[in-house]
């Protein structure tokens, strides 16, 4: 393994973007959302993932310098066409509109458009709880999975994220694929040459599968839950897809070809104001919520996010560590943006 801090983990993301040929502002938040990732213990979603949009550009399935056009739909909707680009730069300039509609309205949605996504939806998600506002975001990705009882991939890994503001603490928010696991837990154990435990995929048989290999070659990953996870994977492909006008998991596959680059569709984000659904003074509503998550600790539950923010907590005084083969593809990539990259 190899140690870096987190200044360091910076500095070497963003020159591989930079020299891969993102512009400034795409460089940027990559870089945030990337290194994110990383400190906070999300390893599937941090530095691997910088030769992932390496590669997606170098297939030509992103656009570098897509610059995202805002517009404003209804006085509760904002759409921001990200052109082919990372969902990120578009995130970060609809977000403004966002936050002023549901702060006016006490409910307001984002819908990006025409973006293309590899990240966790949590750092969007602590974006709005950070402005006091509880947020839900979701999106289609690959047809990597199976319905429940179906052997065929017909979607995505579908994310799901919620946050809940809570003054003086980290927020509480949960982020989940509807998948069993995220796609890159597959792919970061075949890399490693590690099995996958049973109930997370099936081989092109159909049959239980401990091989992420057989998973790559013609298999499917499964849902959460059967058919429950199915059912809000399916739900998830139709408000973000077809309701704001973008692709579904299939249709996203389809545009990638087999170029193995990052999937291609919308983003739908929410955001509500407690302030404008209460009647009266919201403050002892709220305590009541901080009633009921205080009560989980010391019930022997643990909070979502309760790990990533301590991992957090000990990257930014430790740094973080990385596989000696991870760091040495960056590394190489860094000195020679035309070294060839398959992050799968």
């Amino acid at each position: 393994m190899i140690q870096l801090s987190l200044a360091d983990a910076r500095t070497l993301v963003a020159a591989i973007l930079a020299n891969a040929g993102f512009s400034e502002g795409h460089v940027r938040t990559l870089t945030d959302t990337i290194v994110a990732g990383e400190r906070d213990g999300c390893t599937s979603h941090g530095l691997y993932r910088t030769l992932v949009c390496a590669h997606s550009l170098k297939a030509g399935k992103v656009n570098g310098t897509a610059v995202p056009e805002v517009q404003d739909l209804a006085p509760a909707i904002v759409r921001v066409d990200a052109r082919g680009g990372y969902s990120l730069l578009a995130f970060e300039a609809g977000l403004p509109h966002l936050i002023e509609k549901a702060r006016h309205n006490g409910i307001a949605a984002m819908a990006i458009n025409h973006c293309v996504h590899f990240s966790a939806l949590w750092p969007e998600i602590e974006r709005l709880t950070d402005a006091g506002l509880v947020g839900l975001a979701c999106n289609p990705s690959h047809a990597w999975v199976a319905p429940s009882g179906g052997r065929v991939p017909l979607l995505g890994t579908n994310p799901f994220a919620f946050g809940w503001p809570r003054p003086g603490k980290p927020p509480y928010v949960f982020d989940f694929a509807t998948s069993a696991v995220a796609r890159g837990e597959i792919e970061l154990r075949r890399r490693a040459g590690e099995s996958i435990p049973e109930g997370w995929a099936i081989d092109a048989d159909g049959n239980t599968t401990t091989d992420p290999q057989a998973v790559v070659d013609g298999g499917a990953m499964l849902t959460f839950g059967g058919h429950k996870g199915s059912a809000l994977s399916t739900m998830i492909e139709l408000i973000a897809g077809p309701l704001i006008g973008d692709l579904t998991s299939m249709e996203s596959l389809r545009h990638d070809a087999g170029a193995g680059g990052s999937p291609y569709h919308g983003e739908l984000v929410l955001a509500l104001n407690p302030a404008r659904f209460i009647v009266g003074d919201p403050a002892p509503h709220m305590s009541r919520a901080e009633a009921l998550l205080d009560a989980f600790v010391p019930s022997g539950a643990r909070l979502p996010s309760q790990r990533r923010y301590e991992a957090r907590a000990k990257s930014l005084v430790e740094g973080v560590r990385i596989p000696d083969q991870l760091h040495a593809e960056l590394v190489a990539l860094r000195d020679d943006p035309a070294a060839r990259v398959m992050p799968g």
